[in-house]
């Protein structure tokens, strides 16, 4: 399904909110896990972009990041869920991994 994924369709950009569901084989079976988090870097330009950073905020204000490649047979669907209040003006969002709490919120 991803396959075939077109970024500029979508017109996703950093900082936006994203669901990616994400296909996981243990123990002879298959099961799709969702990561939710914000978009803080892409990897490649227009055409070819190769991957895309997600950070989401787990238990006990722990960060944890994770890269899924663009064109990956894993990631079984992307969905968006809300642009971020005010304009980002940068291209990678490195500097939220440095702060901790509700200062993260863009």
């Amino acid at each position: 399904m991803a396959n075939n994924f077109n970024w500029n369709k979508h017109q996703f950009s950093i900082g936006d909110l994203v669901n990616v569901d994400y296909l996981i084989k243990e123990k002879g079976r298959e099961r799709i896990q969702p990561f939710r988090g914000r978009i803080i870097a892409i990897k490649g330009k227009s055409s070819r972009e190769k991957t895309f950073t997600v950070r989401k905020i787990a238990v006990d204000n722990i960060g944890v990041e994770r890269i899924f490649p663009v064109n990956s047979p894993a990631i079984a669907n992307i969905k968006f869920l809300s642009k971020p209040k005010k304009r980002i003006k940068r291209a990678k969002l490195y500097y939220l991994g440095k702060i901790n709490g509700k200062k993260t919120k863009i």
